[in-house]
């Protein structure tokens, strides 16, 4: 008698199950990925570029050590030391002034990363331009003002 694996099982009765109609192929790939629903619709909901110049005020974070070294969405490498940040909403490319507003301090960095991905913040930033704006590593965490000072046209952006 041949035994089954209970995967090979499971998705032998979906293939079943979409062949009949009563599953969806969609249904099949979340399933055979063990994908959450929040995991889904977060990666599905795309903020659109924003490219008004408008200053908008929120939380920053500080990019942590664990991504030094990788690529970033324009296709560099983050580096801890550079003046480099992450915005959901900014073009890559665009140059803002980031603002910490409990001490005043602010710094000039180039967008060139997607996120933070995380409930209301608006940008990430490197340690170096965390360091230099004064948000501390025991903070993690402050409220800022980003300004955009330069914002690339459409056809000059890098992977979006």
């Amino acid at each position: 008698m041949q035994r089954f694996s209970f995967p090979a099982c499971s998705t032998f009765v979906l293939a079943l199950a979409i062949a009949a109609g009563l599953a969806t192929p969609a249904l099949a790939r979340d399933r055979a990925t063990h994908e959450d629903a929040s995991v889904r619709s977060a990666r599905a909901a795309k903020p659109a570029l924003d490219r008004s110049g408008k200053k908008r005020v929120g939380t920053a974070s500080v990019y942590s050590h664990r991504f030094v070294g990788r690529k970033m969405a324009d296709g560099t490498r983050m580096q801890a030391h550079d003046d480099n940040a992450a915005s959901k909403t900014l073009p890559l490319g665009t140059k803002a002034e980031v603002t910490n507003l409990e001490t005043g301090r602010s710094a000039t960095v180039t967008i060139q990363d997607r996120g933070p991905y995380v409930k209301g913040r608006i940008v990430d930033l490197s340690p170096a331009t965390a360091d230099k704006i004064g948000i501390t590593p025991k903070d993690g965490v402050a409220k800022v003002e980003v300004k955009p000072i330069s914002i690339p046209p459409p056809e000059r952006e890098a992977r979006n």
